[in-house]
């Protein structure tokens, strides 16, 4: 068990002793990387919305290559190892650090299921103001990953994901998505969510089959 206080985090069903049941998979152990981490991924992420939306000088493209060049070179000695850097490792940063996954936050997490509460951004754009409908299935599988840990259930690899396209899923919108563990059958953990908006009108759900690792697979 971890030693999170939060209220709204039930981890009394998570047993951290039973990594041998994990198969493969590298033990993930939470970062704390100090107060710089988090305004530098919220920038990071700033960055992403302007890439895909800046309407500029070829000039400015310039300008923001040779300073773009500036920060690769700044950053590319500190390359490190998967499970090495903080990013994907800060649970109290919304999508845990990663700039891979959607900034959304947990909002209720524990053996009866995971919610989490967040806004698609502009670097999330499809078409016509509507989320790509990729990114779904993405902001899903995280979901089905955290409800298969939070139910104390072995780490599982995605076996199967199935999304259903209810409504144009709007950008920069508050939206809530909730999941529930449904069916357990040996390795096998069947699991379900739903993607909402304020008014709980229906965006899209999502059927998927989390089957835990054997001891050789990765």
């Amino acid at each position: 068990m971890s030693d999170r206080v939060d209220p709204a985090v039930d981890d009394s069903s998570v047993d951290a002793d039973r990594y041998d049941e994990h198969g493969g998979f590298p033990k993930v152990v939470t970062a704390d990387p100090g107060p710089n981490f988090a305004p530098f991924v919220e920038a990071m992420r700033t960055l992403q919305d302007l890439a895909v939306s800046v309407d500029c000088p070829d000039e400015v493209f310039g300008q923001a290559t040779a300073q773009a060049q500036a920060l690769i070179d700044l950053l590319e000695p500190y390359r490190a190892p998967e499970l090495h850097g903080p990013a994907g490792r800060v649970p109290s940063l919304p999508g845990n650090g990663n700039l891979l996954l959607p900034p959304w936050s947990v909002d209720r997490a524990g053996p009866a299921g995971v919610s989490m509460r967040g806004e698609f951004r502009r670097y999330h754009l499809g078409g016509n103001s509507a989320v790509h409908g990729g990114v779904l299935p993405l902001l899903f599988d995280n979901l089905f990953g955290m409800m298969v840990h939070y139910s104390g259930r072995p780490i599982s690899r995605t076996a199967f994901l199935h999304v259903n396209y209810r409504k144009v899923t709007p950008l920069e919108t508050p939206l809530l998505v909730e999941g529930t563990v449904d069916q357990v059958e040996g390795r096998k953990t069947f699991v379900s969510a739903r993607l909402l908006d304020e008014s709980e009108t229906l965006l899209a759900d999502c059927q998927g089959l989390m089957v835990q690792l054997l001891p050789w697979q990765p």
